[in-house]
């Protein structure tokens, strides 16, 4: 069975979420300041995005294999000792778990997270 990942490990990654949203968006307010720190609050944000999209895509993955490999969806719905609302709540989770095309965000958003991060690290520091 699979187990969740250290405590600390996820607040880390809730922190970091939260980090690479605020430096995108402080970038607008920087701007108008200094070149040095957009590039600062851009790079923060990037890396933050790849590590923390990559990890939610990583946890989409194996929740989907689990509902997958020990065939929960019939479990729920054939289990006799939940009601029926138990049932038709918990089925509607898992199904909704398999279904939901939120994996696919966190890869796009991790896919073009990194190549601008390689982009930019091509521009700013090996083809100047």
């Amino acid at each position: 069975m699979t187990k969740l990942s250290n405590m600390l490990y996820r607040r880390f990654i809730f922190v970091l979420g939260i980090i690479a949203t605020i430096a995108y968006r402080v970038i607008v307010v920087l701007n108008n300041y200094s070149s040095l720190w957009v590039q600062i609050a851009w790079y923060i944000g990037t890396i933050g995005f790849v590590w923390y999209f990559a990890h939610r895509f990583k946890i989409e993955n194996r929740r989907d294999k689990l509902i997958t490999d020990l065939n929960l969806v019939a479990k729920v719905k054939n289990c006799t000792a939940l009601k029926d609302e138990d049932k038709k709540a918990l089925e509607y989770v898992l199904r909704g778990l398999q279904t939901s095309l939120s994996k696919w965000n966190y890869i796009a958003i991790f896919l073009f997270s990194a190549l601008a991060l390689i982009y930019g690290i091509l521009q700013d520091f090996i083809l100047n």
